[in-house]
């Protein structure tokens, strides 16, 4: 049995190296390097159709590479079994699909599953009580999954990933569904992770959330990679606006960066 190594701040925990996907007659992704170190967050920013979501998944190897490699903790990712994998990143995808009617502390306790019979495995009871409350979903405990809001379903999917204790987080668009307080409590969550040690990847559409919180921004566009970089130095109104063809300011509030789209004025009286 392996035991769990803890990660180095600065180690290069997941690499992307010349990653190239096509299916079927597409290309999705055109060799696209990329790097998650332990102690940071990575958001992975840009239109529709840029491939976020896409190369969040052969990061996570749901999709192999056509040309190109995945390495996890300096191994290629082929390597891994499916628990050895599990216990080393977890991944939040957009989407749930859980059909069969859990209550949310079962379903935050099937992120223990990777652990099962290992030493790590007397620790379950404590560290799914400790992702409930960093989630907030203690009050849902015991409602059936199907039964919640999207946005419940978004933080009991966070829990469970939280549950499964992982040094490698992948989130897909974690707070797409959420209201405003669990946006920022979310990405409180995953900033805090990172700032223990954790290497955060995550794909986000809300920009300012991305200069906020994370402290690398990949900005993609048509399955390549166009700038990648700390947010000051990423998040420019000339790249953003030739990226997502549309005038977008880059402004500065309180020491934050702020981005918004360049709107038409009002018509007075209209």
């Amino acid at each position: 049995m392996k035991h769990r190594i803890e990660p180095v701040i600065g180690e290069v925990m997941l690499a992307g190296h010349d990653v190239t996907l096509t299916l079927g007659d597409a290309q999705i992704l055109r060799g696209v390097d990329v790097e998650v170190r332990a102690g940071e967050v990575l958001a992975l920013v840009g239109p529709n159709g840029a491939g976020k979501s896409t190369l969040l998944g052969v990061l996570a190897g749901d999709h192999t590479p056509t040309n190109g490699d995945v390495r996890l903790r300096g191994e290629s990712l082929r390597s891994f079994s499916s628990q050895h994998a599990a216990r080393e990143r977890g991944v939040l995808m957009q989407k749930q699909t859980l059909s069969f009617g859990f209550v949310v502390r079962d379903v935050v306790m099937m992120g223990r599953a990777p652990w099962h019979r290992s030493p790590q495995s007397d620790l379950d009871e404590a560290i799914v009580d400790e992702a409930i409350k960093r989630a907030d979903v203690g009050h849902l405990t015991s409602r059936h999954f199907p039964t919640l809001s999207g946005g419940e379903q978004g933080r009991t999917a966070f829990a469970r990933l939280l549950a499964q204790d992982t040094p490698v987080l992948m989130l897909d668009e974690p707070t797409a569904a959420l209201d405003i307080h669990h946006q920022e409590q979310v990405l409180s969550v995953v900033r805090e992770a990172a700032d223990a040690g954790a290497a955060v990847v995550v794909v986000l559409h809300d920009l300012s959330l991305a200069a906020a919180y994370a402290d690398q921004v990949c900005v993609l566009a048509r399955g390549e990679v166009r700038a990648l970089g700390r947010p000051d130095d990423v998040l420019t109104s000339d790249l953003l606006s030739e990226v997502y063809s549309h005038p977008v300011q880059v402004l500065r509030h309180e020491g934050q960066l702020v981005v918004v789209p360049v709107r038409r004025p009002s018509k007075e009286g209209a």
